[in-house]
């Protein structure tokens, strides 16, 4: 039996089931037969590709982001309008065939934009090229999710759906689990929780007892799904950003225009009629979490002409990384004006936090 008639056989299987405190053991242990069957459906191929073209685009720029949904919702004429590039358009299904990279130039950062061919439902059984589309999108920092407006409700549900059964979550945090195999002593099993509403040490052995782990520390800080669990065990999971673009909203009502506005991760546009572009753009900045950090020579004023780009969190040695990767090897202080300093200037260690809008000037020994 092939992989797909597995995977078709417990979803049958859980479907049939009634869901109780009789049977849910029994369904966490399909749930996690299922996500590892799955997971192989997904792992490359051995077989040498034809040549052509592909979608391995070198990660560039600052951050990047992937724009997925259905052919014709508009991905390419969004690209072409918010990047330089030039995507091909036209009114029928399949378009894009390739990855098209583009880039959005926004407060000095460069961000890579890639506009995918358009995702059909099937992807995750590796239907069509829905294997490298996959593999693109797990590079992703954010997921621009373009709907169209007219069908938003049914793509929405296919596309999260899609996503979710190739291992990528939108916009939830990693589970706060601590999973870690080791070579022997069996099975620790341990939580901070004072009670699981989910699952439970019986639930945690059989599950990975099915995975063949026999020897493993595992730490549950929080009060987690089996789904939850099952995510960290198998360790390739994907936990992204993802914007919904309402593409084509010159088609819908004022109403259901309103209903979508007010959604969470959520931007309302019309390529046609260029509305809302660039809020977009605003909130794809956003939810990259970029931070801009100028430097300074001594004796000399700041160079507010070419920002350093940073992730939010990012220390005076991250800084230092950006600059030159060996210049934290000579770091000896750094004098830190801005919003994360306590005065300015303050003097701070590698380990100092900065903010947005922060001037650096570098010590070295």
């Amino acid at each position: 039996m092939g992989i797909l008639e597995k995977i078709k056989d417990i979803e049958e299987e859980m479907a049939r089931t009634q869901k109780n405190k009789a049977t849910e053991y029994h369904l966490g242990l399909l749930k996690a037969k299922l996500a590892k069957y799955r997971a192989q459906l997904l792992e490359p191929t051995t077989k040498s590709s034809k040549p052509g073209e592909g979608f391995d685009v070198l990660k560039s720029g600052d951050a990047r982001v992937v724009f997925i949904g259905f052919p014709s919702v508009g991905k390419s004429t969004l690209l072409s309008k918010i990047t330089e590039t030039k995507s091909e358009v036209a009114s029928y299904e399949f378009t894009t065939l390739t990855a098209i990279p583009g880039v959005i130039n926004y407060h000095g950062a460069e961000i890579q934009a890639l506009d995918l061919p358009g995702i059909i439902q099937g992807a995750s059984q590796g239907k069509g090229r829905g294997r490298q589309v996959v593999a693109v999108a797990k590079t992703a920092d954010v997921i621009l999710m373009v709907l169209d407006a007219t069908k938003s409700r049914e793509q929405k549900a296919q596309l999260t759906a899609e996503l979710e059964a190739v291992g990528i979550r939108l916009n939830r945090p990693k589970p706060d689990i601590v999973f870690k195999i080791k070579k022997g002593g069996g099975i620790t099993f341990n939580t901070t929780c004072k009670s699981l509403t989910y699952m439970d040490e019986k639930m945690v052995m059989n599950i990975l007892r099915d995975y063949k782990i026999h020897n493993a520390d595992v730490m549950i800080r929080e009060d987690c799904t089996v789904d939850d669990f099952i995510d960290v065990i198998i360790g390739t999971r994907k936990y992204v950003k993802c914007l919904y673009v309402y593409n084509k909203i010159d088609g819908i009502s004022m109403e259901e225009l309103e209903r979508l506005a007010r959604e969470p991760h959520t931007v309302v546009i019309s390529c046609e009629m260029n509305l809302n572009l660039e809020h977009l753009v605003d909130r794809i900045w956003e939810e990259l979490g970029l931070l801009r950090v100028y430097t300074k020579r001594k004796g000399k004023a700041p160079d507010f002409s070419d920002a350093l780009i940073v992730r939010e969190a990012s220390s005076i040695e991250n800084v230092c990384h950006s600059i030159h990767r060996t210049l934290a090897e000579h770091f000896r202080y750094a004098l830190v004006w801005g919003a994360s300093a306590k005065h300015s200037p303050q003097r701070v260690g590698l380990t100092h936090m900065v903010a947005e809008g922060d001037v650096v000037s570098i010590v070295t020994k």
